[in-house]
């Protein structure tokens, strides 16, 4: 009996270690999947996203087969700087000043949300990027901790100047357009490059809902938002992004 009972807690004793062991290996190789995916972001443009892959399974479902996404990758400095500021007046005006989390960000959306019809989020740029480029849809504790780790690696590992290039390469401009080349071109006939201030305040405004707020057929709340994000702009001023 004794020796059956000694047999059993050695038996547990290894199943425990095994378990041990295998969490440590996991822990490990998720650190360097993750690490080494946002390092290797630092310098090469990413191939895909983690929302197109959802779309593009979304419309297999749906019976479309492989539908095609304009997704075109250009550096910063193809980029209009009125667009950067675009962005960043509409989405994250601290995006300079935080480290990912913006907590003031979010304290004063909470306030505003009591007196909005539309509740806007107090999610930075990195956390957009983050989200799109690794995350799926939806919301729950589980994907906002996993959204905030990805958001301390990018704050850690990339300037602020890449997380804003690739934030603007990768966001959502509209049901199948991803990226401010492809919706330029999409939308305007133009190259980013090329974008007026106007044009840059449109898309900007869509960011939040752009299968909602459709830039092809604006509605009179997105010219709203258009002309709000234009004042931010310019209170904010063209030399707000300079130092990047």
């Amino acid at each position: 009996m004794r020796a059956g009972a000694t047999l059993a807690v050695k038996g547990l004793r290894r199943v425990a270690r095994g378990l041990r062991r295998g969490l440590r290996y996991t822990v490990l190789a998720w650190l360097v999947l993750t690490v080494g995916a946002v390092l290797a972001l630092r310098w090469f443009p990413p191939p895909t996203t983690s929302f197109i892959l959802q779309n593009r399974v979304a419309a297999l479902r749906a019976g479309y087969g492989f539908y095609p996404y304009p997704y075109h990758w250009v550096d910063y400095e193809k980029i209009a700087p009125t667009m950067a500021l675009a962005v960043v007046a509409a989405e994250d005006q601290r995006f300079l000043e935080h480290w990912g989390i913006d907590l003031i960000g979010i304290e004063q959306a909470i306030r505003d949300n009591r007196y909005r019809d539309r509740p806007r989020g107090g999610s930075t740029i990195t956390q957009q990027t983050a989200k799109n480029l690794f995350l799926w849809r939806g919301q729950s504790w589980l994907r906002k901790g996993i959204e905030v780790y990805f958001t301390g690696l990018m704050e850690l590992l990339w300037p602020k100047r890449r997380i804003l290039e690739v934030y603007l390469n990768v966001a959502q401009f509209g049901g199948s357009v991803f990226g401010v080349e492809a919706a330029a071109r999409t939308y305007f006939d133009k190259p980013a490059a090329a974008l007026s201030p106007q044009e840059a305040a449109l898309l900007a405004a869509a960011l939040p809902s752009p299968s909602v707020l459709r830039v092809d057929a604006a509605s009179s709340y997105l010219r709203g938002r258009q002309r709000w994000v234009m004042n931010q702009m310019q209170r904010l001023g063209p030399e707000h992004l300079e130092g990047l």
